[in-house]
């Protein structure tokens, strides 16, 4: 059974992907940044590890055919199709101190918060919020090891652009849909994405 899902600007969804099912996050407008964790949904203690995907796709950017693994070096996703491709793996996630850190800005919550806000369904908190995956987002990185001062530069995904991922165990999939416009990941105007799951 196939749902489809619009999360507005700032929203967030959460949900457990069964192993052989599909979830395709579609950036209906192109340019917007999609923050994302997974874990086993079997045993959460079991999470995404940015080391260990980063090593197995001999790259920072994820592309097709990249899979996300565990801490436990178990494959969680495999991403099947991508219209994209060079999706952020260092960035992290935007929050409310990490806004006052960089930006100066009060009051401005973030992907954290919404990580939060999602996990808590699951009676799971901020031990378990760990680096996460920046679909759709650009974070360059110079031949020296710099970044770019603002860290995440505008994005050049397209209107339709998507990432569909494939779950090698049932996993839980947690995504913030990101409020950011103290930098250029959403080109300063966040907007909704959809989110196509194959259910049972």
């Amino acid at each position: 059974m196939i749902q489809e899902h619009l999360i507005p600007p700032g929203g967030f969804w959460s949900s457990i992907i069964k192993i052989g099912k599909t979830l395709k996050i579609v950036d209906i407008e192109g340019g917007q940044g999609v923050d994302f964790l997974c874990y086993n949904a079997d045993n959460t203690k079991e999470r995404y590890h940015a080391p260990n995907t980063l090593k197995a796709a001999l790259t920072l950017k994820l592309k097709e055919g990249d899979i996300l693994y565990s801490d436990q070096a178990n494959p969680i996703f495999r991403i099947i199709n991508d219209t994209f491709s060079g999706h952020d793996t260092i960035g992290g996630c935007c929050s409310e101190v990490s806004n006052k850190m960089l930006y100066g800005v009060d009051d401005a919550p973030g992907c954290r918060e919404n990580f939060l806000s999602a996990l808590d369904e699951f009676q799971m908190d901020e031990r378990d919020v760990v680096p996460n995956v920046n679909f759709f987002c650009n974070v360059p990185v110079s031949e020296n090891g710099t970044l770019a001062p603002t860290v995440f530069v505008t994005g050049d995904a397209r209107a339709g652009d998507y990432v569909e991922l494939m779950a090698e165990m049932n996993a839980l999939a947690i995504i913030s849909n990101c409020p950011q416009v103290n930098n250029p990941c959403n080109q300063g105007n966040p907007t909704s994405i959809k989110i196509v799951t194959d259910l049972e």
